[in-house]
C-alpha cells in the first residue's frame, strides 16, 4: 500500500515538474523568422488549392501547414511598400509615410523616428538579421542597419522590374543618356553592419537577378549555423525577391516546373528555398524555441497576368477590394502551435509588432525613437496562435496610396466598401482585365452611402446588401461609422508623417490654383504666413 502511495507521489510531483518546464519553455524568449515573399498569389500553395492543381508544387510550404497553424483571413496592404512598412513598424502605413512604392533616385525611405520589430526586439536582447528586399527607402537613416538590424545581405532596395529598365534585352528602345541615368541612381546589392555604412556589392545584372533569392538563402542557412551555435535569441527578416514581375526564375528551375511558365517556376524555387531554411532549423534542434511565420506583402497582382499569381477574390494589388489584401500565411511552432489548425480569424502582418514583442516578453514604446507620442495599429496574435482565448481584432481597415480614410472597412464579416478601383477590370470570372481597370483605374467612391458585402455568404463582393429586395443593411452604417471616427481620432491625436516617396494626387484644376491663391491672400491680409512645405524627411 506504501509503495502504491510513493509511486502516486511520485507520479504527481513528475507531473508537475513536466508541467512547470513545459510553462518554462513557453516563456522563454523564442526564435522568431519571418519569412515574405513578394506578390505571391492567395491560391498559389497547395493548401489554399494551389500548387500541384496549378502546375507549381508547394510541399514544404504545405509540411509547414501541416505542422503548423494556417490563416484563411489574414491581411497584408495593397502595394509593397506599405505591406512591407505596416509589418515592420506595426503600424498603418499612412502613420509612417510609407504608402506608396519608390522608385530609384528619389531617396528618403522609412523615418528614422519610427520603430521597426528589430528595434524593439533588441530591447530584449535579440540578435538581428535583415535579407533580401526591403523597399522602404534608399537614404542612409532608412537601411536595415539602421533601423535596428545588427546585419544585412543580399538587399535589394526596389521592386524586381525596376532593375531590369536598363537591360538592353528589356527596353532596347531606351536612349543611352536615360540609361545612363538610371544606371546612375539605381543602388545595387547591399550588405553592412550597424553603425558602418551600407556597402554596394555590385551593379544587378539579368544572371544575379535570376540567381538573388539562391544566393540569399545560401547566407541564411550560414548565418543560422552562427546563431544555433548562441544561447541568445535571434530574429531574422529573410525577405525573397520573387514573386514580383517580371519573375526571371533560377538556371535549375527555369523550365522545371509542370506549369512551364516562369511564373510556376518561380513560386516552385520559392517553395524549394522555404524548405531549404526549414530543414536548417530542424537539424540544428532549435525548432522547440523557433517561431516562424511566413506570408506575403500584397494581394495578387493580377494586371501583369499571366506572370502573376491567382486570387480567388474581387480586385487585384492596389484595390481597397480582398484581392488586394487577403494574403497567404502560415505559423509553424512544434509543441507550441498546434499541428494543422487553422483560423478563420481576422488578423495580419500589422499584428506581428505587438505578437514578437509579447513573445518577447517587452512592451511597445509609447513614443518614437525621437521622444514624440506615437501610435501602434498592432494586436497580439498569441490568443489566435495558441488558441488561448478571443481574438483582439475584430476590423481592418483598407487603404490605397493617398487614404488617409480608409477607402473599405471590415468588421466580423461586414465590409463597407467606398473606393471602387477596379472594379470593372481585374475581378473573379471577368474576362482578361485591362490594366487601366486594375490598379491603374480610376480611384472612384461610391455615392452617399457604401457597397456593404456579408464576406461569410460572399467573399468574392459580388452582392451588395445595403439596399435590395432580400434585405437591407443600412444599420451597419451605425457600426462603421464609429470606427473610422475612432481612427480619424487617432490622426488628431499623433498626425502621419509627410509622404516618403511621390505619387499622383490628381490634377491641378484651375479651380483648385484659384482656391490655395485665395486662401494665402486671406492669410496674408491677417497677416498669417503658411509654414514651408519642405520638410525633413527623417521625420
Amino acid at each position: 500500500m506504501k509503495k502504491n502511495v510513493l509511486q502516486l507521489i511520485f507520479a504527481c510531483l513528475f507531473c508537475l515538474s513536466f508541467i512547470g518546464l513545459m510553462n518554462a519553455q513557453t516563456k522563454k524568449k523564442p526564435n522568431i523568422i519571418m519569412v515574405i515573399s513578394d506578390d505571391t498569389g492567395w491560391g498559389d500553395l497547395g493548401v489554399y488549392g494551389g500548387g500541384v492543381g496549378r502546375g507549381m508544387p508547394t510541399p514544404n510550404l504545405d509540411r509547414m501547414a501541416k505542422e503548423g497553424m494556417q490563416f484563411w483571413s489574414f491581411y497584408g496592404q495593397p502595394s509593397c511598400t506599405p505591406g512591407r512598412a505596416a509589418m515592420i513598424t506595426g503600424r498603418i502605413p499612412n502613420r509612417s509615410g510609407m504608402t506608396t512604392v519608390a522608385f530609384q533616385g528619389q531617396g528618403g525611405g522609412l523615418p528614422a523616428a519610427e520603430w521597426t520589430l528589430a528595434s524593439v526586439l533588441k530591447k530584449a536582447n535579440y540578435k538581428t538579421y535583415f535579407s533580401g528586399k526591403w523597399h522602404l527607402g534608399e537614404a542612409d537613416y532608412a537601411m536595415p542597419i539602421a533601423h535596428g538590424f545588427d546585419k544585412m545581405q543580399n538587399v535589394v532596395l526596389y521592386h524586381l522590374n525596376a532593375y531590369t529598365y536598363c537591360f538592353p534585352s528589356w527596353n532596347p528602345d531606351m536612349a543611352p543618356e536615360i540609361s545612363a541615368f538610371i544606371k546612375k541612381s539605381t543602388k545595387g546589392i547591399l550588405e553592412g553592419e550597424a553603425g558602418k555604412p551600407a556597402r554596394d556589392t555590385g551593379p544587378v545584372t539579368e544572371e544575379n537577378i535570376a540567381e538573388l533569392d539562391i544566393n540569399m538563402v545560401d547566407n541564411n542557412l550560414k548565418q543560422l549555423d552562427e546563431y544555433g551555435k548562441s544561447k541568445d535569441p535571434f530574429f531574422m527578416c529573410i525577405n525573397f525577391a520573387k514573386n514580383h514581375q517580371p519573375n526571371l526564375p533560377s538556371k535549375q528551375f527555369a523550365g522545371k516546373s509542370p506549369a512551364k511558365s516562369k511564373y510556376g517556376d518561380a513560386v516552385v524555387e520559392m517553395d524549394y528555398n522555404v524548405g531549404r531554411i526549414m530543414d536548417k532549423i530542424r537539424s540544428l534542434g532549435i525548432a522547440d524555441n523557433t517561431i516562424v511565420i511566413y506570408t506575403v506583402d500584397n494581394g495578387a497582382w493580377q494586371d501583369v497576368h499571366p506572370d502573376a499569381g491567382y486570387t480567388p477574390f474581387r480586385g487585384s494589388k492596389g484595390t481597397d477590394r480582398e484581392g488586394g489584401s487577403r494574403v497567404p500565411a502560415i505559423a509553424w511552432w512544434p509543441g507550441q502551435i498546434e499541428a494543422g489548425s487553422v483560423s478563420h480569424d481576422i488578423v495580419g502582418g500589422l499584428d506581428l509588432m505587438a505578437t514578437f514583442a509579447a513573445l518577447a516578453g517587452v512592451e511597445l514604446p509609447k513614443n518614437d525613437r525621437e521622444g514624440k507620442p506615437m501610435v501602434f495599429d498592432s494586436y497580439d496574435m498569441s490568443n489566435v496562435l495558441f488558441k488561448k482565448g478571443k481574438p483582439l481584432r475584430d476590423r481592418w481597415f483598407y487603404f490605397t496610396e493617398n487614404e488617409l480614410s480608409p477607402g473599405a472597412v471590415r468588421i466580423g464579416k461586414w465590409k463597407a466598401v467606398f473606393n471602387t478601383r477596379g472594379d470593372n477590370g481585374a475581378q473573379a470570372g471577368s474576362d482578361t482585365p485591362g490594366q487601366q481597370l486594375g490598379w491603374r483605374g480610376d480611384q472612384t467612391y461610391i455615392a452617399t452611402v457604401p457597397a456593404v458585402y456579408d464576406l461569410w455568404q460572399d467573399p468574392q463582393e459580388r452582392y451588395d446588401l445595403f439596399m435590395n429586395s432580400f434585405t437591407e443593411k443600412t444599420w451597419t452604417m451605425v457600426v462603421f461609422d464609429q470606427v473610422i471616427m475612432e481612427l480619424m481620432k487617432t490622426y488628431a491625436a499623433t498626425p502621419p508623417r509627410p509622404q516618403q516617396s511621390g505619387s499622383y494626387g490628381g490634377p491641378m484644376e484651375i479651380g483648385r490654383y484659384r482656391t490655395i491663391e485665395q486662401a494665402k491672400q486671406l492669410l496674408n491680409s491677417k497677416e498669417l504666413t503658411l509654414p514651408p512645405l519642405s520638410v525633413d524627411p527623417k521625420q
